[in-house]
């Protein structure tokens, strides 16, 4: 099955884009360890985001696939994306 990714799930990565940038520009300042590591924690809380969404769209498209196909037991597909959220972090 092909994924179709959402312009607003490119725009939510293009900002963690734009947020690595600012770390490595409040480095190459000298900014304190606080500053950066407050950044970087940013970074991670809007990853960790863009992963749980990502996970999310595409479980809701395969559980309805598989209901679609006649398959009512969708269980296995919740517990694949439940381990990929825990691998993940």
């Amino acid at each position: 099955m092909e994924y179709n990714y959402t312009d607003s799930l490119k725009t939510r990565l293009r900002r963690i884009e734009g947020q690595v940038r600012g770390v490595l520009r409040l480095m190459e300042e000298g900014k304190t360890c606080k500053e950066v590591v407050a950044q970087l924690s940013a970074v991670r809380n809007a990853s960790d985001r863009a992963i749980a969404q990502i996970v999310a769209e595409n479980l809701q498209e395969c559980i309805m696939a598989e209901q679609e196909a006649g398959n009512k037991d969708t269980g296995k597909l919740v517990k694949e994306a439940v381990d990929l959220l825990v691998k993940s972090r």
